[in-house]
């Protein structure tokens, strides 16, 4: 998506407000990826799959929010302020390349599924037709929204969101009936924390369809026929709400699955963690 030719004209609070959060979630996403690489040892050898894929997920995220943050950077030019009036921020004549967090989502919202599956550590003959199912509606989800979210017009948007919701009840549905069976199956430090990581998924996700409701060329922040052009509120608003629910759905959502896997680490009794220990050995 970009805003070329819709961007609006923002106050330097407002501009700054974006690229310092832009920025904090590079920061915040390169920060998770070290510990999340380097706190692998911590746990048994079958969860560092799961640790693995969340410092890939932070790292994608921190490589596409850095590169935002710089078309942010380009899209605007300050301009003085005249007669005594402050200074603003305005279009520079360069679009804001939104396709960015689209190309981080459609890598790194499938990946979510697999460090889930991965940390439960479930047979394979669970795992893999779970993770199959998860994997494969987590892509279709980012796939066809992107149609519609790149779209002014509101039916073509109103067609492709509901496609892609399809997949994302199915996920749901994968997540709170298929895997609420594998509950029985994992040690009681844990499963509260499970719930708790599906949770996370559920809050955060249930921004970006809001987001994608309201927020388009034609549609800037309000239901058509009722607002005629894009504010700068609106704009602000939901980039910043984006990056929240970004950080807390990869970052927020890693750290969960960190905890998980120490939980269920330290539920083994020393002799199957020495036997994980030499089977990894051997392995390697």
């Amino acid at each position: 998506m970009s805003l070329l030719g819709a961007i609006p004209t923002l106050v330097p609070f407002q501009y700054n407000l974006v690229d310092n959060i832009f920025s904090m979630t590079v920061a915040t996403m390169a920060a998770s990826g070290l510990f999340f690489f380097m706190s692998r040892s911590q746990v048994a050898p079958k969860f560092r799959p799961a640790l693995l894929v969340s410092g890939i997920v932070v790292f994608i995220a921190a490589y596409h929010y850095f590169m935002i943050r710089q078309s942010w950077q380009g899209a605007y030019a300050f301009a003085d302020g005249t007669g005594g009036a402050a200074g603003s921020y305005t279009g520079s004549g360069k679009a804001f390349n939104d396709f960015y967090r689209y190309a981080d989502w459609i890598l790194t919202v499938p990946l979510l599924m697999v460090e889930l599956v991965a940390v439960l550590a479930l047979s394979k003959a669970v795992a893999r037709p779970l993770m199959v199912k998860l994997v494969v509606a987590a892509a279709l989800m980012i796939g066809l929204g992107y149609p519609g979210e790149i779209s002014d017009v509101w039916m073509t948007r109103v067609i492709w969101g509901v496609a892609s919701s399809v997949p994302f009840f199915y996920i749901l549905y994968v997540l709170w009936v298929e895997l609420t069976a594998s509950l029985d199956s994992q040690p009681v430090e844990a499963r509260g924390l499970i719930s708790a990581a599906r949770l996370v998924l559920l809050i955060t996700w249930a921004f970006y369809p809001i987001a994608y409701a309201i927020y388009g060329d034609s549609l800037p922040g309000a239901v058509p026929g009722i607002v005629g052009e894009r504010s700068g509120l609106a704009v602000v608003g939901i980039q910043v709400g984006y990056a929240f629910a970004d950080i807390t759905a990869k970052a927020g959502f890693g750290v969960l699955i960190y905890l998980i896997a120490v939980r269920k680490t330290e539920a083994m009794t020393p002799s199957e963690r020495a036997e994980q220990e030499r089977a990894a050995l051997v392995s390697a």
